[in-house]
């Protein structure tokens, strides 16, 4: 751990930007259970759940590719502040939202948000590189996946306590205030002069976000790379609704006896999001304490976050009880940690500074849309009979199909990537 505490300690630029995830996520989370909450007491519909991660997903996917423009153009760092001060704002809204008429202001405000997190997340992706060295990417790119599943542990025990003791309306004021101390830290951050853009074969700057569709196209590797995510959340997206499912129908902590809580199905949940944290905390620092750095250990890395990923899916589809429930979200999202930072830091690592925005934006924009079917289709289901263990099935067999589909690609350019050498065909910066 001593490197990771090195990066923060010496590098001004990166605390800063790390300080701002830390506040920012850990409000996330008291969200996440609070919408969830807010959801449950005005609506008891699956699909109503399902909409709850649309209004999440869909502005994602729409504005992404603008915002990966806007992260190309404009100063970066003042993207991300005026971002997070207007999330504060918008999630201040939530407490409008009172009766079950109002549902549709929530799902408004719901889209608010997360249309400014399309814009705060490529510009976020494309800095790290830029204000750490380059033998540090992966590094910063685990210790953010750890931060994030420090916080996801953390915000999500105490954001389920907060949201069972004292209601959602609190977790929702807690929320924008971290908002707004992440745009605080960002604020301090000093950002390094920008690479000057190099035009590609059939580029217009007239047309910028077709020119970063251009670059993918030229570069079907980095191609691939960026779509790694869209693959594991065309599976894991169905988790978003049934997790909730799990925790409000299959395993609530019990409401009676001496251990009674007064919520048990929020509290299952904030125990299910403390066992993803877990999952995605080790994942990245393990496998690349194993693997290693280089691209080839990297492009393994992110085939065994597959395999990790389809084997939980696997045996949450036949647990019976809550504690094996919580072994097999480990072991899910060991994978799905490891699959994101890898991916992550391979892009970082081998896209053109001018080029991360879009990169970047289109990377989110996919696994956004994927993520969207998959979490609409989990809750059609739900709704249309089926039990939350056999979604859960579906989804692994998906994810076998998905997992062969990457680990074809991975041995497509297996042997150039032994050489040492990243299959570009123009030069790596």
């Amino acid at each position: 751990m001593n490197e990771y505490l090195d990066l923060l300690r010496r590098n001004a630029n990166f605390r800063n930007l790390w300080l701002g995830s830390v506040v920012s996520q850990f409000g996330d989370w008291f969200n996440v259970l609070a919408s969830a909450e807010l959801i449950s007491r005005l609506t008891d519909s699956g699909i109503a759940l399902s909409y709850l991660f649309l209004a999440r997903f869909l502005p994602l996917f729409l504005f992404s590719p603008f915002a990966g423009i806007l992260a190309d153009r404009f100063n970066r760092k003042t993207i991300m502040v005026i971002s997070d001060v207007l999330r504060g704002v918008t999630v201040l809204g939530f407490l409008l939202v009172r009766r079950p008429e109002d549902i549709w202001l929530f799902y408004l405000l719901t889209v608010v948000q997360f249309t400014l997190s399309a814009l705060f997340q490529p510009a976020r992706s494309a800095v790290l590189p830029g204000i750490v060295e380059k033998n540090q990417i992966v590094a910063a790119n685990a210790l953010d996946s750890l931060t994030w599943s420090t916080m996801l542990a953390l915000g999500a025990l105490v954001g389920g306590l907060v949201a069972a003791v004292f209601g959602a309306e609190t977790a929702f004021v807690a929320d924008a205030f971290t908002f707004l101390v992440s745009a605080f830290f960002i604020a301090r951050i000093v950002l390094p002069p920008r690479a000057q853009e190099i035009p590609i074969p059939g580029a217009r700057r007239r047309f910028a976000f077709l020119d970063g569709f251009r670059y993918l196209l030229n570069e079907p590797f980095i191609l691939g790379i960026a779509l790694a995510k869209a693959g594991g959340s065309l599976v894991w997206g169905a988790i978003n609704v049934l997790e909730i499912t799990y925790a409000n129908d299959l395993f609530p902590l019990p409401s009676t006896g001496r251990f009674a809580i007064a919520d048990g199905g929020t509290a299952t949940l904030g125990l299910i999001y403390v066992a993803s944290g877990i999952g995605t905390g080790l994942g990245p620092i393990f496998m690349r304490r194993w693997l290693g750095d280089a691209p080839r250990r990297l492009m393994l890395g992110i085939s065994l976050g597959f395999l990790l990923l389809t084997a939980g899916l696997w045996w949450i589809s036949r647990v019976a009880a809550l504690p094996p429930l919580l072994v097999a979200t480990v072991i899910r999202t060991l994978g799905t940690g490891t699959l994101w930072v890898f991916s992550a830091a391979l892009l970082q690592t081998i896209v053109p500074d001018q080029y991360r925005g879009r990169v970047f934006a289109f990377e989110f924009a996919a696994l956004t849309l994927t993520q969207s079917v998959s979490t609409l289709v989990a809750g059609s289901l739900i709704d249309g009979g089926l039990t939350p263990p056999q979604v859960v099935a579906v989804s692994a067999l998906v994810s076998v199909i998905v997992s062969a589909v990457w680990i074809a690609f991975h041995l497509r350019h297996r042997a150039t990537l032994r050489t040492g050498r990243v299959p570009l065909r123009s030069p790596s910066p």
